[in-house]
């Protein structure tokens, strides 16, 4: 994949971020709700975090209606409804197997390194699968790896805004055959966003999200829905967490991030800057620069000029990228600002 490819499917994952997480979700079943124990929201939010699930294995279905468009490699973030499999030693070992059109990608973090496979061109990446300074999730040694533990993500946002929230358990649930709570964060009224609220189904039994729902100001339908349509908990074969390149296969090294390999900005770029926090967070990130490169394949990703719409504002000018959930704006100098606020807080964010 080529640089500008990685930076391509980048954008589309700031968005995302800025959207408040990965999602993954299923419409709601139209079973009876079933009987459970009555819960706090602070102790079901502070089981979540805190819970340690084990072994499992799922698959994930995504239903987009974010309105963005296609993007190589990450055929999931373009509307529509979309699969991916998941498996996870419980340990901060994990496997994604992702469709595309033309294949599939296989993504793999074996506790060392983290392999990316993609069958469409046989093409191999590695990295370190969980560098020193990334944030720990409690029971996910390592840091979170949201491709390959959707639940970890969903997990990792509660953390983060249930301190800018109302939360309350808006009654139970089944998802994928497993009761569940629904646990329900409401932006408090001083957050600027475009979200109206995230419901989140918490299994009753092992604590992790099953589905995560997300839905928009003024819009009753949900903009992002991601979940477990199936999940099996128990031991896995460990055959799963390791990946051997198929032969012929080219294997690359990511590119290196910061000292020893460690995860931070690529080189030549900017780390990126957090504006604000909770629901109003906006992400600044600088393009890296680069060279021309003739063997570079520029279709496999979007042209960024084209999308949006023309914008300027104090800090310069560039184009508008707006979502059901989130807005970005890609300057004409290289930065992004990306966030589920509305223009003027993204404007703002690149004036500091």
């Amino acid at each position: 994949m080529s640089r500008r490819g990685r930076w391509g499917a980048g954008l589309a994952g700031i968005v995302v971020a800025g959207a408040v997480a990965v999602g993954v979700a299923v419409a709601p079943t139209a079973a009876a709700a079933p009987p459970l124990p009555p819960v706090t929201p602070e102790a079901l939010a502070a089981s979540v975090i805190t819970a340690k699930p084990g072994p499992m294995n799922g698959t994930v279905t995504v239903d987009n209606e974010l309105g963005l468009p296609a993007i190589p490699q990450v055929p999931q973030l373009g509307n529509g409804t979309s699969t991916v499999r998941v498996w996870s030693n419980g340990d901060g070992k994990g496997r994604a197997a992702i469709p595309s059109p033309d294949g599939e990608r296989t993504l793999v973090s074996d506790g060392t390194t983290r392999w990316s496979y993609d069958s469409t061109d046989r093409t191999v990446t590695k990295a370190p699968a969980h560098p020193a300074n990334a944030p720990a999730h409690p029971g996910r040694p390592g840091g979170v790896d949201p491709q390959t533990d959707p639940s970890g993500a969903a997990t990792q946002m509660i953390a983060d805004l249930r301190k800018t929230s109302t939360v309350t358990v808006d009654g139970t649930t089944d998802v994928a055959g497993r009761s569940a709570y629904q646990l329900v964060l409401t932006p408090l009224p001083t957050e600027r966003t475009l979200l109206r609220e995230v419901r989140v189904a918490v299994d009753a039994e092992k604590r992790i999200p099953l589905q995560l729902t997300v839905l928009a100001t003024g819009s009753p339908q949900p903009a992002l829905t991601v979940g477990f349509s199936d999940i099996t908990f128990g031991p896995q074969d460990q055959s799963l967490f390791t990946f051997t390149p198929p032969p012929g296969t080219a294997v690359k090294d990511a590119p290196a991030r910061g000292p020893g390999g460690q995860s931070g900005p690529p080189q030549g770029a900017q780390a990126p800057k957090v504006v604000g926090d909770g629901w109003d967070r906006v992400i600044v990130a600088q393009k890296p620069a680069t060279r021309p490169n003739p063997n570079r394949d520029e279709g496999d990703a979007p042209d960024l000029s084209a999308l949006g719409t023309p914008v300027s504002g104090p800090w310069g000018q560039g184009r508008l990228i707006s979502t059901a959930v989130a807005t970005a704006i890609v300057t004409n100098d290289g930065r992004i600002a990306a966030g589920a606020v509305p223009e003027q807080v993204l404007s703002e964010a690149l004036g500091r």
